[in-house]
């Protein structure tokens, strides 16, 4: 197949290039660049779209890369295309970010393009990776350690805005942004078409001798290892990337559970904090819960490009086998740590913020009236009782499910006067429900029915005397229950006021 033909089939396949659109094309100077430019500039009248170069000098290699930028603007002049050539500081980017220079340049690169390509009102933008780059992608993915989402190495079309540029501008786009497209048309064209294609129409591209510098890592790959692995195996090009083809169609169909599934065990989300349903999230196969991982971290972080397996595998053990309050350490300051229905993936500083529920204060006690309404302290929840007789109760109170609501024998509440609620005390007990009459510790009461330690303090007790009629959103004593002699119930209901 020609070149011509192989790039339109790329473009077809994956509805690459949208008609009447300005796409703004990448163009360093090289044989890959130059030569996607003349094959796009050939294309552009048969696809309706227009074309807008952009070039950025690195500030890396002096002379040469002032050359480049020249060679790129005569070019376009040449071609009668509009051009954009911009100067980045990548040394000191790489220095203020911790970055290495490949990653520095790979980020400030992506900007520019983002930039302009917003800057013109284009939807999409080209880069020259090609197929022998795609085998060097994957293989640096592999060595580096990779799950599919590394190993489907780039795709023919993608989107700018999903790139990890380090910018503090990542995430969704606003609804004034429009989403930037990222074209991929040479990615089946190897490097050896496109030398052809340019001895053909007589192409004269610049050389960058940092190709040749082999401290790094692409280099090295490029010019030791896959020499080196085609000695096992000639055809190892195109067998690196039929396995990117196939963990690409992998990744997508784990994507699509990973949508599906992710409602399922997020209880709460927001900028600050992502909160699992423990129990949901064990319950996951193990690949699910990597990936469930990965996308809560990189949703906290988007402008995190690679989450090492060792963070990801620390968390899964913590979650799979750890008790409450254990917690694994993951990229940026995250944490994932595990409450007893719970577990939440935030900074490792996080507070979350405490459910709305009724709470008593450290004081001795506060009368309940009854009936009648009683307001707690410092709060804008209500106790409102009653009693009724028996036979006025619904037909469906004993499936009542409202943890706030509770229906209590009114002859065993004997001194209505001393009905209060207070907080817990060293040695309470009390006898609940279903328990068959067995006495249990408060302290043991709290552990088995999982309440966080933060919150036990707080937990209201609704006590006649001493005795602990019903630990409030949780359990009744029996002793206290219904039972086919009650003849009056007294019904207690909290409620929250209000607010006009």
């Amino acid at each position: 197949m020609s070149l011509i033909r192989q790039v339109r089939q790329t473009i077809d396949d994956h509805g690459l290039l949208l008609p009447h659109d300005t796409v703004v094309r990448g163009v360093s100077g090289g044989p890959d660049s130059l030569r996607m430019l003349h094959v796009l500039r050939r294309l552009a009248d048969t696809y309706q779209v227009s074309l807008h170069v952009a070039h950025l000098h690195h500030g890396i290699r002096g002379q040469d890369a002032d050359d480049d930028a020249a060679f790129v603007a005569e070019v376009c002049q040449a071609w009668a295309i509009p051009c954009r050539v911009e100067r980045a500081d990548v040394p000191a980017l790489a220095r203020q970010r911790g970055l290495a220079l490949e990653e520095a340049a790979r980020q400030a690169r992506y900007a520019f393009l983002r930039s302009l390509a917003r800057a013109i009102g284009a939807k999409s933008v080209a880069v020259a990776h090609n197929a022998d780059d795609q085998v060097e992608t994957v293989l640096m993915h592999f060595l580096r350690g990779a799950g599919l989402a590394g190993l489907r190495g780039m795709r023919p079309l993608a989107w700018i805005d999903e790139l990890r540029l380090g910018d503090n501008r990542q995430g969704p786009p606003s609804e004034l942004q429009t989403r930037i497209r990222l074209l991929r048309p040479l990615l089946q064209v190897t490097r050896q078409q496109i030398e052809g294609y340019c001895r053909e129409y007589d192409l004269q591209p610049r050389f960058d001798r940092s190709n040749l510098d082999e401290t790094y890592f692409r280099n090295r790959l490029r010019h030791e290892l896959i020499p080196l692995l085609e000695a096992y195996n000639p055809n190892v090009r195109q067998v690196v990337r039929r396995t990117a083809d196939v963990a690409a169609a992998d990744y997508e169909l784990l994507r699509i559970h990973l949508a599906q599934t992710w409602p399922d065990v997020v209880r709460s989300e927001s900028d600050a904090a992502i909160v699992f349903d423990l129990s949901a999230l064990r319950a996951l196969p193990l690949g699910l819960q990597r990936s469930i991982i990965r996308e809560g971290v990189q949703r906290l972080c988007r402008s995190l490009r690679n989450i090492n397996f060792v963070h990801v595998d620390d968390a899964i053990r913590v979650l799979r086998k750890g008790n409450v309050g254990a917690s694994a350490t993951l990229p940026r300051g995250l944490a994932l740590t595990l409450g007893y229905e719970q577990a939440i993936l935030a900074q490792v500083d996080f507070e979350a913020p405490r459910e709305n529920r009724p709470r008593v204060q450290p004081a001795e006690g506060l009368a309940v009236s009854v009936p009648g309404t009683t307001a707690l302290p410092d709060s804008d929840w209500l106790v409102t009782t009653c009693v009724v007789e028996r036979q006025s109760l619904p037909k469906n109170w004993a499936q009542n499910r409202d943890p706030y609501l509770a229906f209590i024998d009114a002859s065993r509440v004997r001194v209505v006067s001393r009905l209060a609620l207070r907080q817990r005390r060293e040695g309470d007990w009390f006898e609940p429900l279903g328990l068959r009459g067995r006495r249990q510790r408060l302290r043991d009461y709290y552990i088995n029915a999982k309440i966080p330690r933060s919150e036990r303090a707080t937990v209201p007790l609704l006590v006649c005397g001493e005795e602990i009629v019903w630990v409030v959103g949780y359990r009744l004593d029996a002793r206290y229950a219904i039972t086919p002699d009650t003849e009056n119930v007294l019904i207690v209901r909290f409620v929250r006021r209000h607010r006009g």
